[in-house]
């Protein structure tokens, strides 16, 4: 087997195996959080109802970390090819067009967006915080209103600037820019343009920056260690999204499909999924558990 193969095969494999892990931790917390509200409702137990308040959040933020597992293993280079899943090559093409918009431009940043609002949550009055049964629907809402803007973004790098880009002289340049995909050993690849690294990228500098204030009015109410322990966590998680964005935008530097290509997109993945996970487990998990114990 070429080196390159199976360097990709094994990438897959560990790919797939992580969002299986995600997805698990994410039933999880998806049945506990639908469990607990329903026992909250059955024993009257209002007083608990503000511990989780955000569960129909919670709800939406583990539905769209399953949609961006499978954004990302529809992607991999394992799955697409000559007697694997997609194995026709106009498929794999729009797969990788479905790719980056569905995921760059709505999956990866509603994901986080959820969890900052749900770390923001604790700093609302109860009357207008979590407690208040508008609260879920209005962030709800704003996530999707605030995604739009890189959703058109991520359509516009696509299928504008696909267009625009084939014009003979320039090709070669504007496809960094650009493309989605690009052809290795007879199969497709996707590829990371170059704008929407650069559009990831100002979107994560403007979240760590939100992240960052919301995490240092916490620290100065919090005293429990544990508490402002999980807040150091999730402030070094959303810092280490803008490195991701950096190593997408130098995957356009090799050649796609080779092992460097690979690696700095595996790597980027890993950091995403460090920092996806981090966020799920404090923000969803934790408090989920911390409410049952309570409710014990």
């Amino acid at each position: 087997m070429h080196l390159i193969t199976y360097f990709t095969n094994i990438i897959g494999v560990v790919t797939i195996a992580l969002i299986s892990i995600v997805s698990i931790l994410g039933l999880i917390c998806l049945c506990r959080s639908v469990y607990f509200q329903l026992w909250i409702k059955r024993r009257g137990y209002q007083r608990l109802s503000y511990f989780n308040g955000p569960w129909l959040t919670r709800i939406t933020l583990m539905l769209v970390a399953f949609w961006w597992g499978i954004g990302e293993v529809l992607r991999l280079t394992f799955v697409n090819g000559e007697g694997r899943l997609i194995s026709n090559r106009a498929w794999q093409v729009n797969v990788c067009k479905f790719y980056i918009i569905s995921n760059l431009g709505f999956a990866e940043p509603g994901l986080f967006l959820l969890l900052s609002f749900l770390l923001s949550a604790a700093l609302q009055k109860q009357e207008l915080g979590t407690l208040n049964r508008k609260w879920n629907r209005k962030t709800i809402r704003a996530v999707f209103i605030l995604c739009s803007p890189s959703l058109i973004w991520e359509a516009c790098v696509v299928f504008v600037g696909r267009v625009s880009s084939d014009d003979g002289q320039q090709s070669k340049v504007s496809k960094y820019w650009y493309s989605a995909s690009a052809i290795h050993n007879g199969d497709i690849t996707c590829t990371y343009p170059l704008l929407s690294s650069v559009f990831l990228g100002a979107f994560y500098i403007i979240l760590t920056v939100y992240v960052m204030f919301v995490g240092r009015q916490m620290l100065s109410l919090v005293i429990n260690k544990g508490l402002r322990r999980r807040i150091y966590m999730l402030i070094f998680a959303t810092g280490i999204l803008l490195p991701r964005a950096s190593l997408l935008g130098l995957s356009v530097l090799p050649w796609p499909g080779e092992l460097v290509h690979e690696a700095l997109v595996f790597v980027s993945f890993l950091v995403l999924m460090l920092a996806a996970m981090v966020g799920i487990v404090i923000l969803v998990y934790f408090p989920v558990a911390d409410t049952f114990a309570i409710g014990d």
